[in-house]
């Protein structure tokens, strides 16, 4: 049976596995019968390390799906979709106080049409924003430090940490991805919306 390829501009576990896992929830619905592949691909995202706003976060998720969609086009590979994966922070001014919100951004393209998703966030520590904004430490590294573990980034993420293992890194990417994959396995609807205007 012929498979439908996904290429995800990552080879990190827990972003692979939360494209897996939303497939499994919208699949049926993609595509009937169908069967999927999700191919990680290291590709680079353009922005910092730690995007520290949404404009950052949306930016590099496109660019990973844009960098997917030049490889295929120049290696003749036959993936369908293409999905970019951008997790970071979202600064947010609350009258005196700043509030930053770690947030799981997904891009997902067919090569002609893209649609943003994301996840809820999750605000976190001053001290930990402060490590992260100010001293320009990756979130990764802080983190680690701040959990007192080593690798937080490839297990439950800094949403496990934060969250007490409620929400996991895997998690926030799954639902970011459902949400960027909805124009395509409901397309009925938005065809609907974009033709009432």
């Amino acid at each position: 049976m012929e498979k439908i390829k996904i290429a995800v501009g990552s080879t990190r576990r827990p972003k692979l596995t939360a494209v897996n896992e939303a497939i499994r929830d919208f699949g049926a619905v993609l595509a009937p019968g169908m069967e999927f592949e999700v191919i990680g691909v290291e590709v680079e995202s353009g922005v910092g390390h730690t995007p520290a706003n949404r404009a950052e976060l949306m930016l590099g998720a496109r660019q990973r799906a844009g960098a997917l969609v030049r490889l295929a086009r120049e290696e003749a590979e036959s993936w369908r979709y293409f999905v970019g994966l951008e997790g970071g922070l979202d600064i947010i001014e609350d009258g005196e106080n700043r509030r930053v919100m770690l947030e799981s951004w997904a891009y997902v393209s067919d090569g002609r049409d893209g649609h943003y998703g994301r996840s809820g966030g999750v605000e976190i520590p001053h001290a930990l924003a402060h490590e992260v904004l100010e001293n320009g430490v990756e979130l990764s590294a802080a983190i680690d430090r701040f959990a007192g573990a080593v690798g937080v980034r490839d297990a439950q993420g800094a949403w496990g940490v934060l969250s007490s293992g409620l929400i996991s890194r895997t998690e926030a990417f799954r639902v970011a991805v459902v949400a960027a994959f909805a124009p395509f396995y409901n397309v009925k609807m938005y065809h609907a919306a974009s033709t009432a205007r």
